[in-house]
């Protein structure tokens, strides 16, 4: 049995390959992106393919497992999924329903920031996307998938998609609250 520190049985290995393992992709390849050089996965047979499934801001229903389902590869280990789903209230104040409005360039943002999530994260795939118009409780706002060779890049991954969508998407929300009244969140 062959272990990372030992080679297979036969098998050759050179001061270059010690220094992948050590030193991460050699200099302009994509995954070594923004000048980072990460560990290579020495359990990996190919380098994470960094497929982009999806990246929308949409009208349309969403639903977390689709998201899942768009990120299987057969190199995934972990599948990370988040879904921001609409809650009953904020604020100490009961909430009956949300409505986005988003700027027309939401759609560029979200898949910018996948794309960088992409290039700074050893994944597979990732989809993401987020929902405009009348949501009722209950119902997914933001959904997120990552599929990677391990959880611990699946999790990492999973989180900045979440954080830097949350701090950059221009989406406006107003809640519709059980009182009558209704507040904009988000507005700049």
């Amino acid at each position: 049995m062959s272990t990372p520190e030992t080679p297979a049985a036969g098998s050759v290995t050179t001061t270059a390959d010690v220094a992948a393992d050590v030193t991460g992709p050699p200099a302009g390849d994509p995954r070594a992106a923004g000048g980072a050089r990460a560990p290579r996965d020495s359990s990996r047979v190919a380098p994470p393919a960094r497929r982009l499934a999806r990246a929308v801001v949409t009208e349309d229903v969403l639903s977390v497992a689709e998201h899942a389902a768009a990120v299987e590869d057969p190199a995934a280990g972990a599948v990370v999924t988040f879904g921001g789903v609409v809650r009953d209230h904020d604020h100490g104040a009961r909430v009956t329903r949300l409505e986005y409005s988003a700027h027309p360039s939401a759609g560029r943002v979200v898949e910018e920031v996948a794309r960088e999530v992409l290039a700074a994260h050893p994944v597979d795939a990732l989809a993401v996307s987020h929902r405009t118009g009348a949501l009722e409780v209950g119902d997914v706002a933001f959904a997120v998938a990552v599929a990677a060779a391990h959880r611990r890049e699946a999790f990492a991954a999973c989180e900045e998609v979440v954080e830097e969508v949350k701090a950059r998407l221009p989406v406006w929300k107003r809640q519709v609250l059980a009182d009558g009244g209704a507040e904009w969140v988000g507005m700049p």
